[in-house]
């Protein structure tokens, strides 16, 4: 996974947990909702970058790279 990558799924990760909290301290449950889904757009983002880095492990393997 690149590091830009990283820097954007942390940073949207860390803005969806923002949301969150305001939403949960104003008593807005539409924009404690905008922070989950943040939250779980940047976990699968995450999570297939990982994938993806993965196959890219295996190619390298396979080819002797």
């Amino acid at each position: 996974m690149g590091l830009n990558d990283k820097i954007s799924n942390k940073a949207e990760d860390l803005g969806g947990k923002a949301k969150e909290a305001a939403g949960d301290v104003t008593g807005d449950d539409q924009l404690k909702s905008e922070g989950k889904g943040d939250q779980l757009s940047a976990a699968v983002k995450d999570g297939a970058e990982k994938v993806k880095d993965a196959a890219e492990n295996i190619k390298d393997k396979l080819t002797g790279n």
